[in-house]
C-alpha cells in the first residue's frame, strides 16, 4: 500500500471546540404513525406495564440514553389542544389528527408524557402550538407543568394526580411555521411577533425556562435563511435556541455522494451559525442564541403521512441499512465537530417513525441506525476536540472531492477517556490509518467498536435482527503515541481510549 492512500489523525487535546452540550443526544416523540400508540404507549402488549408503556421499549430507550425527548410534535403540534390530554382518560375527547389525517384519542397526553420521561431518566422538552393555539394557550401549559399549587392551571395538574410542578425546562415555541403544510402556517413577521409574545408570556410563568426558535425546516426551503433573520430579529433576545431541521435522502442511489453528506450538514450550521452573529450585531445583543438540530434523521423510503382517519396507522416506517447508518454516524461526527455552536439534537424519531426500532405487538427489532446512536450517546462527553486528519480524496457527483474519512474525537479530562470516531466512506477500499496523539498519550485502546459490511444497501430484519451489528474488534498496542489499525470499506469505527 502506497503512502498515499494511508491516513492519519492528529489528536492534541489542547485543541478544544467546545464542551459538548448532553442535550445533542436527545429525542424526538410525536404523536404521528405508530411512535406513540403502539410504541411508547400499547396497553394491549404483553410487554405493557400496568401503565400502558411497553417496558422493552422502555429499556432500549434507556440502553440509549437520551438526554432529552421532544414532544408532542412536529406536524401534530400546531393542531393540538393539551387540555384534551389530561384529566380522566375516559373523559377525553377523540379528535381528528389534521396533520397525520388520524384518529387521535389523547389516551396518551403531558401526564403521561411526563411518567415516560421519568421511567427512561431524561428530560422532557415541551412544544406549545403556535398554529391554531395563542399566546394564552402556551402561558397556560407552562402553568400547567411548573407552577406551585394555587392557580387554576397548577391546580388542574394536581387534581389529576401530581401535586408537584414537573419543571420542565426547555420548550419549543411552535413547529416548522415556515412550512405552507403547517396547521396555521405564519410568515416570518407574522411567526416572529406571535413567538415574541408568547415567549414573554411563557417567560412571565416561570422566568428558569429555556427556549427553542423555529428556524427554517430545510436549506432547500425558498424562505431559507430569510426567515431564520426575520424571526430572529423579533425575539433574538427572549429565546435560547434557534431550531433547523433536516432529513437525509438518497433519492439518486448514489452512494458515493449520499455518504459526503456530511458537507451539506456543515453548510447548512455555517449558514445559520452567520445568521446568529448578524443578528446579534444588529441587536447590539450581550447573549448569545444557540442552535438546536431538534429534526434529523435520514427519510426517503417511506415517506407515507396519510393515515386514511384510523388510530396508529403505518406511517413512515423506514427501513434502514448499513449507508443509512454511516450517514448518521457523520452526522453525528458534525454534532461534535460544531459544537461551539450547536446544543440541542433531537433524533426524529424514538420509536416506529423513522426510527432506529421498529415494534410488533411481541416484539422489537433495532435498525443499523441504532448502533452509531447508542456509541455516540453513551461515550461522547466531556470536550470536542479539532481533530486533523489527512486522509487520501475520493470524487463525488454532489460534493466535488471529499476525503474518505469522516472523524471527530471527544475527550473527558475527568473520566481520562478519549474516543475517537470515524467512517470509511470508501465502498471497496480498506484504510490503512496511524493515529497520532500529541501531547496526553493513551496507556491503551480500552476498545474497538465497528459497525461494518460489504453491502451498502444490507439491512436488519426481524428474520435476520443482526445482519448488521456494532462488533467489538482487537484494540490496537500504542507505541509511542501512536497506534495502526485498518479500517475495512463501508464501517464506522469508534476507538475507547485510556488516558
Amino acid at each position: 500500500m502506497s503512502s498515499s492512500s494511508e491516513s492519519h489523525v492528529y489528536i492534541d487535546t489542547n485543541r478544544v471546540i467546545s464542551a459538548i452540550s448532553p442535550l445533542l443526544f436527545s429525542g424526538f416523540a410525536e404523536h404521528m404513525g405508530r411512535c406513540v400508540y403502539e410504541g411508547i404507549y400499547d396497553p394491549a402488549s404483553p410487554h405493557a406495564d400496568e401503565n400502558g408503556l411497553r417496558k422493552d421499549v422502555l429499556a432500549v430507550l434507556r440502553e440509549m440514553n437520551y438526554r432529552s425527548i421532544r414532544y408532542p410534535g412536529g406536524n401534530f403540534l400546531s393542531g393540538y389542544r393539551w387540555e384534551d390530554g389530561v384529566g380522566p382518560r375516559d373523559k377525553r375527547p377523540v379528535r381528528r389528527d389534521l396533520a397525520w389525517r388520524s384518529i387521535e384519542t389523547n389516551q396518551f397526553g403531558t401526564d403521561e408524557f411526563m411518567a415516560f420521561c421519568k421511567q427512561i431518566g431524561t428530560a422532557p422538552m415541551m412544544g406549545v402550538n403556535m398554529g391554531t393555539g395563542t399566546i394564552q394557550d402556551a402561558a397556560n401549559l407552562v402553568e400547567y407543568c411548573n407552577a406551585p399549587t394555587g392557580t387554576k392551571y397548577a391546580d388542574m395538574r394536581a387534581a389529576n394526580g401530581h401535586r408537584d410542578p414537573y419543571g420542565v425546562k426547555y420548550w419549543c415555541v411552535g413547529n416548522e411555521m415556515d412550512g405552507p403544510w403547517q396547521i396555521g402556517h405564519l410568515d416570518a413577521v407574522e411567526y416572529g411577533q406571535k413567538a415574541r409574545e408568547a415567549a414573554k408570556m411563557m417567560r412571565m410563568q416561570d422566568s428558569s425556562i429555556e427556549l427553542v426558535l423555529c428556524g427554517s425546516s430545510h436549506s432547500a426551503m425558498p424562505t431559507y435563511p430569510e426567515w431564520d433573520r426575520v424571526a430572529l430579529e423579533f425575539c433574538y433576545d427572549h429565546v435560547d435556541y434557534h431550531s433547523m431541521h433536516y432529513y437525509a435522502t438518497n433519492f439518486e442511489d448514489d452512494t458515493p455522494s449520499y455518504l459526503a453528506l456530511s458537507a451539506e450538514f456543515e453548510s447548512f450550521v455555517d449558514t445559520l451559525t452567520g445568521v446568529l452573529r448578524y443578528v446579534k450585531a444588529i441587536r447590539r445583543s450581550k447573549r448569545d442564541v444557540y442552535l438546536s438540530w431538534d429534526e434529523w434523521n435520514v427519510w426517503y423510503k417511506d415517506r407515507s403521512g396519510d393515515g386514511g382517519w384510523t388510530e396508529a396507522p403505518h406511517l413512515s416506517e423506514e427501513v434502514y441499512n448499513l449507508e443509512d447508518a454511516l450517514v448518521v454516524a457523520q452526522w453525528m461526527n458534525v454534532f461534535l465537530r460544531r459544537s461551539d455552536v450547536l446544543k440541542v439534537a433531537c433524533l426524529a424519531q424514538i420509536v416506529n417513525v423513522i426510527s432506529p426500532l421498529t415494534t410488533t405487538r411481541d416484539s422489537l427489532l433495532k435498525h443499523t441506525t441504532y448502533y452509531p446512536i447508542a456509541l455516540f450517546n453513551r461515550l461522547a462527553s466531556g470536550d470536542a476536540l479539532d481533530v486533523a486528519v489527512k486522509a487520501p480524496i475520493y470524487e463525488t457527483k454532489k460534493f466535488g472531492a471529499m476525503p474518505l474519512l469522516d472523524v471527530s474525537s471527544s475527550y473527558d479530562a475527568a473520566a481520562g477517556s478519549n474516543v475517537v470516531y470515524i467512517v470509511n466512506r470508501s465502498l471497496t477500499e480498506d484504510a490503512p490509518l496511524t493515529i497520532h496523539w500529541q501531547n496526553r498519550k493513551p496507556t491503551s485502546v480500552k476498545a474497538v467498536y465497528q459497525l461494518a459490511g460489504t453491502d451498502p444497501k444490507a439491512a436488519n430484519s426481524f428474520e435476520n435482527p443482526n445482519a448488521v451489528v456494532t462488533k467489538t474488534i482487537a484494540a490496537p498496542a500504542v507505541r509511542d503515541g501512536q497506534s495502526q489499525l485498518v479500517l475495512p470499506p463501508l464501517s464506522f469505527t469508534v476507538l475507547e481510549c485510556t488516558l
